[in-house]
């Protein structure tokens, strides 16, 4: 006859501490196994909460199974009794408490080895993957010190550069240039959920230049200078929807229509408007409003910042300088998309044509990737072969080094370029 298995409990030290080692490492391990699982199919770390939630099941599941082969055996289980209880309450926790190391461990496993095998192209490129295992590229992240902050986006928590700082991150070594910076770039969005990331990679995969930042949330980048969002107690219409274009009416002691704005959002009987200051500065805390909403098309502004917010293009402005590298160089050679060009004392001029050549003085209005749009402004204020920049004097005459220029006035080749550049018909399209 078999007997019945014993019930651990804190009257044999012995076997409780080797018991409770035992359960430790158990959910340790089914923790680490779930996070490489979950990363090779998601693509991205395992919520601690389900890894948890997995190394303690894996305990539960074997202190039950334990307890019911006692009772199926006719032996008398000890699962109710308080030393049982007890122990199998410790147990628990201990599995609740080496759940979380083996997450952290299994996820960096996942993350260098997937990394290295070039897992993400797995599918029909299996051969090329086998041959590169074993060949990879060591990037190495700067100090938290030397990370810095892109301009135009909020900047990343110091917690975080922390986490990134001085990390070495493994890619296949087949890949080129542009094809390491991107695997780069898509890794730490995805692995450590940066919003953006600007980075600049030697041949060797050394960083040149590496800058993040985070996506800019609520209402405040969306709105147009001279704006405000405003909450107003109100009686929105249900089927007012964010877009819409509406009205605000106070109804005491007489109607009376106070301001038109944007509808940004409804939750019960208030709404979030996006007005003007002047109309926002008219509007009291005590409510009355009623909201009509506009028959209108959406708004083509409106709906670009909605796209811009979530895409990894931003846009922005550059000056090109006297003497710089831009001067001359058409807008078809550079890599950024060029909106629009406002001439000094001219008005602005809407996608350009290709052939157009930038000169000194222009605004530029860019949208791209914050690498291109870095580099544009780079070359728009650098002294084109290590010359002096130009700058421009009160009466319209350029300076170099405090030098006075010949003439204000460009040459007439240059005119003859630029007008040549501008009778192109040919348009950039982003």
């Amino acid at each position: 006859m078999t007997p019945a298995p014993v019930q651990v409990t804190f009257g044999e030290p012995y076997l409780a501490a080797v018991t409770l080692v035992t359960f430790a490492v158990l959910a340790f391990v089914t923790a680490g196994v779930t996070a490489i699982v979950y990363h090779w199919y998601f693509r991205s770390a395992v919520p601690e909460g389900v890894a948890v939630l997995l190394g303690v099941t894996t305990v539960a599941l074997y202190l039950n199974t334990t307890s019911l082969g006692e009772v199926v055996g006719g032996g008398d289980s000890a699962l109710l009794t308080p030393e049982g209880v007890f122990f199998n309450v410790v147990a628990l926790g201990v599995a609740a408490a080496a759940s979380p190391p083996g997450r952290y461990v299994g996820d960096r496993i996942a993350v260098d080895t997937f990394a290295l095998t070039g897992v993400t192209e797995l599918n029909g490129e299996f051969g090329s993957v086998v041959r590169s295992l074993g060949r990879y590229t060591v990037v190495t992240l700067p100090p938290a010190g030397e990370i810095a902050d892109m301009e135009t986006y909020e900047a990343v928590a110091p917690e975080k550069k922390a986490e990134l700082a001085e990390t070495n991150l493994l890619f296949p070594r087949r890949l080129d240039a542009e094809g390491l910076r991107e695997r780069l770039v898509d890794r730490i969005k995805t692995e450590y959920r940066i919003g953006h990331v600007d980075a600049d990679l030697d041949a060797d995969g050394t960083l040149a230049y590496f800058a993040v930042g985070s996506r800019a949330t609520g209402l405040g980048p969306t709105l147009a200078p001279g704006t405000a969002a405003v909450a107003v107690a109100a009686d929105p219409p249900h089927s007012a929807t964010a877009g819409d274009m509406v009205q605000v009416w106070r109804t005491d002691p007489e109607a009376k229509r106070v301001a038109t704005g944007e509808l940004r959002g409804v939750a019960g009987n208030v709404a979030t408007v996006a007005l003007d200051e002047s109309d926002a500065e008219t509007l009291s805390v005590e409510g009355g409003y009623r909201l009509v909403t506009l028959p209108s098309e959406p708004q083509a502004d409106r709906e670009f910042a909605s796209l811009l917010r979530n895409a990894d293009e931003t846009m922005a402005t550059a000056t090109v300088a006297a003497g710089s590298e831009l001067v001359g160089t058409a807008v078809g050679d550079v890599t950024a998309v060029v909106a629009a060009i406002q001439p000094s004392d001219e008005s602005v001029q809407a996608i350009p044509p290709r052939a157009y050549t930038f000169a000194a003085g222009d605004t530029v209005y860019l949208v791209g990737r914050p690498d291109a749009i870095r580099r544009f402004e780079t070359a728009a204020s650098t002294p084109r072969n290590g010359g002096p920049t130009a700058s421009s004097s009160g009466d319209g005459s350029t300076s170099t080094d405090g030098a006075p220029a010949d003439s204000g006035t460009p040459s007439e080749a240059d005119a003859a370029d630029r007008s040549e550049s501008r009778s192109d018909d040919g348009a950039q399209r982003s």
